[in-house]
């Protein structure tokens, strides 16, 4: 009740005071809400020491470490899902979140010019579905957004490449 978190989240992280604490700690590092550091505490984080047959006290990312990784979700510097690369790649011993970002240039691409410039390329392209976006076919922006992320290896970010095509695709 105090972190608003669902049940069944609640229920996996009071099954033990190791994994509480840790939760807690990660809630306490960081800006996003306790719902958000449930989702990596229960899923990524269990599923990796699961995996790997360890308990949360061998975890090899520290409450911090998680912490920092959804900070960077939480200010747009990496999408949720470059997210999961850089956790496997701090699971793996690469460093922090932060580390990792800039050691494999993952930072999610947040200028509006350059992905306005992209957005544009990818119309100009693609014509025959520009026209069928425009007579109705709503459910083509799903396909601008795969060829825009594709053009920017995943790291545009998804809510401006969004918002920008509709505006673009609005106009005749």
């Amino acid at each position: 009740d105090e972190y608003g978190i669902k049940a069944d989240d609640a229920d996996q992280l009071t099954m033990n005071r190791i994994a509480a604490d840790f939760f807690e700690a990660v809630v306490a590092a960081t800006e996003a809400s306790p719902q958000v550091a449930a989702n990596w505490v229960t899923g990524d984080l269990m599923g990796a020491l699961k995996k790997d047959s360890l308990g949360i006290e061998a975890s090899r990312v520290s409450a911090a470490e998680l912490a920092g990784l959804i900070n960077r979700i939480h200010d747009h510097t990496i999408s949720g899902k470059i997210a999961k690369e850089v956790f496997e790649a701090m699971w793996s011993g690469e460093g922090d979140a932060d580390t990792v970002i800039e050691s494999r240039g993952l930072k999610q691409i947040t200028d509006t010019g350059a992905i306005e410039e992209i957005v544009d390329k990818v119309i100009a392209a693609n014509p025959s579905q520009v026209a069928e976006y425009r007579a109705g076919k709503d459910k083509l922006i799903g396909f601008f957004v795969g060829q825009v992320m594709k053009e920017t290896g995943g790291k545009a970010n998804p809510g401006q490449v969004n918002a920008i095509l509709r505006t673009r695709l609005g106009s005749s």
